[in-house]
């Protein structure tokens, strides 16, 4: 398990700008209140007490980009952002107690690696001296006793759940071998295009757009490889696949147009069609790859399976031993 800790970086520091613009602005046109954590207890976990401070640094774990605006979360997620954020803070002290009961310790060496690690995260010394004021009251040592729960938590996890999570080579054959049908894959194309959409109801306006797609399939007849065709897809084409080198990826045979289906069906990867008329929208494919029905081979599928797998039980080993851990607990949300 990946350090909590880096969490805590996000209440003194923004997160990437760049991971902000992929996410929806539309969510955030309407916003709940910001929290102004206070210290103020939430919930009580065998007696140990958890405030606002620790609920926020989790809602921010979850959802990171609140960061970019002003502190803020979409006012219609945060009730269920919020209540996740409790039940992990639960979880994870819980589970630090359960560290605590097997007496379990930790070399000082990893200790102190921790903490230069933690350190470097900051910018500045400044912005580390911030942190600790107002995360740690200045003290050094409450910051070494949260790297120590962190790292507990992580060592308690790694041995419950991600140890005992590995998937091998031959359990995922059998898996393979026993649901043979989710591996079977429809007859499917890996294509780029480029279109050109005049608007509709106009018949002078549809014939400049035919001769424009003559002049781009001239264009693309040119092309030697998959870079120059999507460079030139980047360039001229009009629909939204232009802004991944046209890229499609993969699609199912059945949700292309018929006139291009057949097409495709014909045609070897690295060849480019003729242009396809679809409604008012002229189109050039470019074929990379044919992908016949049949069943997925084992072999290029192991290793996502593996991950898939592993993943699947990860979640529910989590979920088991949150379920063995509240059984006996005496948790009261304040």
């Amino acid at each position: 398990m990946k350090s909590r800790l880096i969490f805590w970086v996000l209440l003194v520091a923004a997160v990437s700008g760049a991971a902000a613009q992929q996410q929806d602005k539309n969510v955030f046109q309407k916003t709940a209140p910001v929290l102004q954590p206070t210290g103020k207890a939430v919930v009580s976990v065998n007696g140990s007490v958890l405030t606002d401070r620790d609920l926020l640094r989790e809602m921010y774990a979850i959802f990171p980009y609140a960061k970019q605006h002003n502190g803020t979360f979409p006012q219609a997620m945060e009730p269920d952002i919020r209540r996740g954020a409790l039940k992990m803070i639960e979880f994870e002290e819980l589970v630090y107690q359960e560290a605590l009961r097997r007496k379990m310790t930790l070399p000082p060496a990893r200790l102190r690696q921790a903490e230069a690690q933690f350190s470097h995260q900051f910018h500045t010394p400044d912005q580390y001296e911030t942190y600790l004021m107002s995360e740690c009251k200045g003290q050094r040592k409450i910051l070494r006793a949260r790297i120590r729960r962190s790292l507990l938590i992580e060592a308690l996890l790694q041995g419950d759940v991600t140890d005992r999570s590995a998937v091998s080579v031959a359990a995922a054959r059998t898996y393979y071998q026993q649901h043979q049908e989710k591996f079977r894959i429809p007859e499917s194309f890996s294509i780029q295009t480029i279109s050109i959409i005049p608007p509709k109801g106009d018949a002078e306006q549809m014939k400049q757009g035919r001769k424009k797609a003559d002049d781009a399939l001239k264009q693309a007849r040119a092309t030697q490889n998959y870079e120059q065709f999507g460079l030139l897809a980047e360039q001229i084409s009009e629909d939204d696949y232009r802004v991944v080198m046209g890229d499609h990826r993969l699609v199912v045979g059945s949700m292309l147009p018929p006139p291009v289906l057949n097409a495709v069906k014909k045609m070897k990867p690295g060849e480019i069609s003729d242009v396809f008329q679809v409604d008012n929208v002229y189109t050039i494919v470019r074929l990379n790859k044919h992908l016949p029905e049949g069943l997925q081979k084992f072999a290029d599928i192991k290793d996502s399976l593996r991950v898939y797998l592993q993943k699947q039980r990860v979640e529910k080993l989590r979920a088991q031993l949150n379920i063995r851990l509240r059984k006996t607990a005496k948790i009261e949300e304040l």
